[in-house]
Parts: structure tokens; sequence; C-alpha cells
């Protein structure tokens, strides 16, 4: 399988995902040109994108959605009420509900629900031919009930979204920093940290941090918190990739 986290932050989050028959997007935050773009500087034409998997309708998600599937048509894979929120704003028609489990070509997607603040909100585990890729952004917590699904995985890209600190001495209204803190809100660097130090096994290769906050994170205090963390814990893993607004990180094959 191939990873390439096309941008991820506050402003628009987008990655690729491809196996040795399918290559699909997970969300679209950006703007269709950008992530065209993108696609080109790691060979892939836009048009060989076989779906998109929502995680859930937020603006950073899905900006980029409605110009893209006009000029590629790709399949987009979602829930009901993920599909009422995009029929609010544009014409959608070529679809897939999902409410399980599910098939793409080669790739078996497990849903992991996640708990923010929309209709609905889904992270995925795409497995093929023994690869797997983890999904997660957007959540305040992981349910005890999906960590042994998550575990040992070969590639994380994982939200690590703002420092507490730096959140709560910024110039964030209260209530917005309570959204954040909050059980439907998003991890913390420290949140991500205890997650990823009970997932990463000895299959793990490679961990993406993902959605950093530009205000309220810094990809070194992110990087070393996860490092801490794993020291702490006696796990001996290096290969942590700070993924950011600007640009795709490197291509991840596994």
């Amino acid at each position: 399988m191939i990873v390439c986290t096309l941008a991820s932050g506050s402003k628009g989050n987008s990655t690729y995902v491809a196996s040795s028959s399918v290559k699909l997007l997970l969300d679209l935050g950006t703007t269709s040109m950008y992530v065209e773009k993108k696609l080109k500087s790691i060979d892939v034409d836009p048009n060989e994108i076989t779906g998109i998997l929502i995680s859930h309708t937020h603006s950073d998600h899905i900006n980029g959605l409605k110009v893209f599937i006009k000029k590629y048509n790709p399949t987009l894979f979602l829930t009901e009420k993920m599909l009422n929120d995009l029929k609010e704003q544009f014409n959608v028609t070529n679809y897939v509900l999902i409410d399980d489990d599910f098939t793409v070509g080669d790739i078996n997607v497990s849903v992991i629900k996640t708990s923010h603040d929309a209709s609905d909100s889904n992270g995925y585990i795409l497995e093929s031919n023994g690869k797997s890729v983890v999904y997660v952004t957007d959540t305040g917590y992981i349910n005890q009930k999906n960590h042994k699904k998550l575990m040992n995985k070969n590639v994380y890209v994982f939200e690590s979204n703002h420092d507490v600190e730096m959140l709560m001495n910024g110039n964030y209204p209260y209530y917005l920093k309570q959204r954040i803190l909050g059980d439907k809100g998003h991890l913390s660097n420290k949140d991500s940290a205890y997650y990823l130090s009970k997932f990463i096994g000895n299959n793990t290769k490679y961990v993406v941090l993902a959605h950093l906050s530009h205000e309220n994170n810094d990809p070194v205090i992110a990087l070393n918190t996860l490092k801490d963390k794993l020291k702490e814990e006696d796990i001996k893993f290096d290969n942590i990739i700070v993924s950011t607004q600007e640009d795709r990180t490197e291509l991840i094959s596994i």
C-alpha cells in the first residue's frame, strides 16, 4: 500500500491511500486544484481516484469536494447523515452509503466511530494484502471498544491537534477552548501520544501526526510529546512524520 498525506491542519485535510488496484482519498478539505497538483507530484492522475472516504462534513474536510467530484466523478463513501449534510450544499449522485465495514476493490475498510461535534464522524482502518493504514482525526477521545482493532497497524495517520497550554493561553474565546478540549472536540498532543503508545506494535512502520492546529500547536512540541511518551513506556520507535497544512508528506510505501 501507498500512503501520502496531501495536507493536514485546521484549514484543510486530505490523504491519499492506494493498493495495487485502488486509489482513494480520505477527505478533501483543501481546494480541488491543490489536491490535483499534489496528486500529480506523486505521479497520480486525478482521473484515477476510485473513491473518496469522508470522515465528517466540517468544511476543512470537504471544501474541495464539489469541484473535484464534478471534474472526476469518484464514488463518495459516507454515512446517510453526511450525505444529507452535503446535499444541502451541492448535488451528490455517485455515492455509497456506509454504516458498517465495507470493501473498495482489494481494500477492506473498517469503520471506527469517532466523537466529534458533527452530524456524524468516522475514522477508518484500511487493509489490503496484509498491510494496514489507520486514519483517525477530529475526535475528542477513542472508545475503549475500538482499541483492540487499532493495535499494531502498519501506518497511523493520527490527530495531534493542540498543546493544551498553548490553547489555554491563546486568543481563542473560552467557549471555543472548551469545545476543543471536550469529548466531541480534538485530541491534544498528550491524548494522541497516550493512544499511540497503546497502539504502536511490532508491525508499525510509520506514524503521521495530523491535523495540527496552526494557532494552538507547534510541530516540535507535538513530535517531542510523542517521543517522550514512547520513551516513558520504553517503546523504541522513531519513524514519525509531522504533517503540515502547506505541503504533502513523503510517499510512504508498506
